[in-house]
């Protein structure tokens, strides 16, 4: 059941914020040039490593320029990226991760994978034991002024707990959560 949620969800949300999807891709080639899409590998099911998709709100290169986490104040975030970061639009490509398979709706964040070394391998198997989320209960409940500590135990919260219902949940919390706070 869940992945025909995710497969009808995914359609839907794709058909009806295809407008969004062209905006932002013209906003960030027009005003930011270089490409529109952020592509690097993450984490998924199994451990197996997938090619996540994001439209780009950072600065060509920016991984070689720092870490995988970013703040409010990080100066490799673009001014188009600022914006669909703080709507999260930047995530919306995800949707057609959740279409080839690869993500779901809800699940934990996809880690990069040099975060292995963040969490002790009974965590780090648990939390990959599903496949990642474009949003989870750790979105859901603070987006990103979490600890790491904090989202790794919604994250195996959520794995543990797992519902249909639960999902729709957080679906609802992850829309007031961006209305209200916007992401970094």
């Amino acid at each position: 059941m869940k992945r025909t949620f995710d497969l009808l969800f995914a359609i839907v949300a794709i058909l009806m914020l295809s407008p969004v999807l062209l905006t932002a891709a013209v906003a960030i080639k027009v005003y930011d040039r270089g490409p529109i899409l952020f592509k690097q590998k993450r984490v998924g099911a199994k451990g197996e490593l997938f090619e996540i998709f994001k439209f780009r709100s950072m600065v060509i290169n920016a991984e070689k320029i720092g870490g995988f986490q970013t703040s409010f104040s990080d100066n490799r975030i673009t001014k188009v990226g600022s914006f669909i970061r703080k709507t999260s639009i930047d995530e919306l490509p995800q949707l057609f991760n959740v279409l080839s398979g690869d993500m779901s709706i809800i699940g934990p964040r996809p880690n990069v994978p040099a975060q292995v070394n963040d969490y002790d391998e009974e965590d780090w198997n648990k939390r990959n034991s599903v496949k990642p989320g474009i949003t989870g209960l750790a979105q859901a409940l603070g987006r990103s002024d979490m600890t790491p500590e904090r989202r790794t135990k919604l994250d195996l919260e959520y794995i543990d707990n797992y519902s249909f219902m639960g999902d729709l949940r957080i679906i609802y919390l992850t829309f007031m959560q961006v209305i209200t706070k916007g992401g970094n």
